[in-house]
């Protein structure tokens, strides 16, 4: 079952949620949808509160509950789990058993976000410019944001080919994105995300544009090479990659001679107050998968 997964935010809350292609519906997890209707910032206080609830919900013969699926979905420490998801319409009967004044105002913003889905499907330009309209929030220069579309349309069109030949699941995409990545780069995805102080955000968009460039510049060489040799499964498109990882390689290591400055940097746009508690304790380690 092919399934994209992305985040969501209601209020500042972080809600985790997974696009399946299967039944063209938007999958959230339970346990963040609970976190918001109680106003628990604490996530095992919610989850605690949400098997408690289950365990009633189950004993009153509840088809709420039943409807629900477990899926492996990234927690705060970077690492998956399987994580209780369930769809707009079996959330909207779970939300009647919890008392809050959040109800409404989250039953109407999951009708918004499904809304928005399939205005995206109709219209992808749509989708393209709420990124750019959050990076603009952000505080992101116009250069930046190109460089950013730009490298995730190359980027896209490398899964795209891995797609069509005989690579599968998220694991294997993982692999082979965190293989580019150590050859171009020196360090895995994982030591990038710790470096730039990252835990559940997205590596690409905290690179700087030096490094959306050469990250891009890589995936470009590895989808071309792979083409020229009609790379397919694991093993063909990892020589792929490791190819095409090398090339942007040497173009990093012939920039930073000539300018002496690392192209690999620790900097990202967290906000400061987040930056700054970085500065005072030191990062765990995240799980690679970007």
């Amino acid at each position: 079952m092919s399934k994209e997964t992305a985040l969501a935010v209601f209020e500042n809350h972080k809600i985790r949620r997974v696009y399946d292609e299967k039944s063209e519906t938007w999958l959230f997890s339970v346990v963040d949808i609970v976190a918001v209707l109680t106003a628990q910032a604490d996530y095992q206080t919610a989850r605690k509160y949400w098997n408690k609830l289950k365990e009633r919900l189950k004993k009153e013969g509840s088809e709420s509950v039943t409807k629900c699926h477990q899926l492996k979905l990234e927690a705060a420490d970077g690492k998956k789990y399987l994580t209780d998801v369930a769809d707009p319409e079996t959330l909207l009967r779970l939300i009647q058993s919890v008392p809050s004044p959040k109800a409404e105002p989250i039953k109407l913003w999951l009708a918004k976000v499904g809304y928005e889905r399939i205005q995206d499907m109709s219209d992808p330009a749509r989708s393209l410019d709420r990124a750019r309209e959050y990076w603009q929030q952000h505080g992101r220069s116009e250069k930046w944001i190109q460089q950013r579309m730009m490298g995730q349309e190359t980027r896209n069109k490398l899964t795209d080919y891995w797609k069509e030949h005989e690579i599968q699941g998220e694991q294997e995409y993982a692999i082979l994105t965190n293989l580019i990545h150590q050859e171009w780069s020196g360090v895995s995805v994982k030591r990038h995300k710790d470096m730039k102080g990252l835990k559940t955000q997205n590596l690409r968009d905290h690179m700087s544009e030096a490094e959306l460039i050469f990250t891009a510049l890589a995936e470009l060489s590895t989808r071309q090479i792979a083409e020229s040799v009609d790379a397919t499964g694991m093993q063909e498109n990892t020589e792929a990659g490791k190819k095409g990882g090398k090339i942007a390689k040497r173009a990093r290591l012939e920039l930073e001679a000539k300018t002496g400055k690392s192209v690999v940097s620790g900097e990202n746009f967290l906000p400061p107050k987040n930056a700054a508690k970085r500065i005072v304790s030191k990062t765990d380690g995240e799980a690679e998968d970007e």
